[in-house]
């Protein structure tokens, strides 16, 4: 029998884990390459990224809610679509958030301390995976503690922004903005809501997943738009477009040309908190979807075994460390973000497909008037997410594109290998 996973999370630890993957990623990685693509169209393409996120959101809570496993996409695709689009699905998670995972790694290392940025990443990487080793509810923990003190260091810099240094002009939505740039600025951004999969990816951890899956996801990204809306609008109005695209840390920037120059090494401190609490549930979510994997026999066998005490991956985690650590010692902190949202894209376009296929014979126990309506939203979000993940994807810059399809045509390459074998 295959041995199982605890189930110790509840709403509030699986709100706290989505957050606590989104915020790091989005508000102090994201915002700069965005302002440079889209120009004053920035928050453009951050209402586009919103609302597709939010259709991968409904689509991935419904799947989890219905497949409460480890895997997420992979075993969505998997069980709707066929083991092929299960598998390519998997593929795009771990390849793409381990890109994520390396980037993250880097953010803490230059912000922590620029001159050792790939030894303190590679050291970041190491403490967290020994966390995650100690079991879930630890990381769950953790990153009730990192998300409280990035809350609060953004809500510094937005009050501190929120002053006389302000120019509400400078916003100026849309006024230079191209088509084409807000599409690559909403692709760039969904790298900042895609932490909401984590709490899909835990399906096997988490209690009651039916009913708190659906609930946790839409509460976890509603509460990162919210935060997204208010620091983007508050460094837009101080910078503006153009500064904002050129600055390399548009936060501490924005405090420093605000007159609020002490609160430089706080959000300095605050980005390298952040980019610890997305490492530690992006590592969370890419050794679950090895897992599955493994047990199914696309990844070595060796990686399903779970720990006999603290119920967790633990070779798949310490799989998944290893080679984070091997990428965070060698890579670049932006050339990971175009790559990993290329794969992150593809994942929930398989989502959404998964998503469509769903009927009103899942929910047997519901009268058939609303189980239709249901069915009908469903298949509304599904397609619209569908489809604006594909535009997303395609409208990236040309080199995370080709990187990414290289890299997923490799995996169909070992997928044929394997099953002719």
């Amino acid at each position: 029998m295959t041995p199982e996973l605890r189930r110790s999370l509840g709403v509030f630890d699986a709100v706290v884990i989505g957050l606590g993957s989104m915020i790091g990623a989005g508000i102090f990685v994201a915002l700069g390459p965005a302002a440079r693509a889209a120009g004053s169209g920035l928050l453009l393409g951050l209402a586009m990224a919103a609302v597709i996120a939010y259709c991968n959101a409904m689509s991935s809570a419904r799947l989890a809610a219905r497949y409460p496993a480890s895997g997420g996409t992979y075993v969505y695709g998997r069980e709707r679509l066929g083991e092929f689009w299960g598998y390519l699905a998997g593929w795009a998670f771990v390849v793409g958030k381990t890109a994520s995972c390396a980037a993250m790694a880097l953010t803490v290392g230059v912000y922590a301390w620029p001159d050792q940025a790939h030894a303190v990443a590679v050291a970041a990487v190491v403490a967290l995976t020994a966390v995650n080793y100690g079991g879930v509810q630890k990381s769950a923990w953790l990153t009730r503690a990192i998300v409280a003190v990035v809350l609060a260091v953004l809500a510094a810099v937005v009050v501190s922004l929120g002053s006389d240094s302000a120019d509400f002009d400078r916003l100026d939505v849309g006024a230079d903005a191209s088509a084409g740039g807000v599409l690559q600025a909403a692709g760039l951004l969904f790298f900042a809501f895609a932490g909401y999969a984590r709490i899909a990816t835990l399906g096997e951890e988490v209690k009651d997943p039916a009913r708190t899956i659906p609930r946790a996801v839409p509460l976890a990204l509603g509460i990162a738009l919210v935060v997204y809306v208010c620091v983007a609008v508050s460094v837009l109005s101080v910078l503006g477009a153009g500064e904002l695209g050129r600055a390399t840390a548009p936060l501490a920037d924005a405090v420093r040309a605000a007159g609020a120059q002490w609160l430089t090494p706080v959000v300095r401190v605050g980005a390298a908190v952040a980019a610890l609490g997305s490492l530690l549930a992006l590592i969370l979510g890419v050794s679950r979807t090895t897992l599955a994997m493994a047990r199914d026999g696309h990844l070595p066998g060796g990686l399903a075994a779970v720990h006999p005490r603290f119920q967790v991956p633990h070779r798949a985690e310490l799989a998944v460390g290893a080679v984070v650590a091997v990428v965070a010692a060698t890579a670049d902190v932006r050339g990971a973000i175009g790559f990993s949202s290329f794969g992150v894209l593809v994942y929930y376009a398989i989502a959404n497909a998964s998503a469509w296929t769903l009927s009103s014979e899942s929910d047997r126990d519901t009268p058939v008037r609303v189980t239709q309506a249901r069915a009908t939203t469903v298949r509304v979000t599904a397609g619209l997410g569908l489809a604006g993940c594909l535009v997303l994807a395609f409208a990236l810059p040309a080199l995370s594109v080709a990187a990414g399809a290289a890299v997923l045509a490799v995996g169909v390459v070992v997928y044929a290998v394997r099953r002719r074998g």
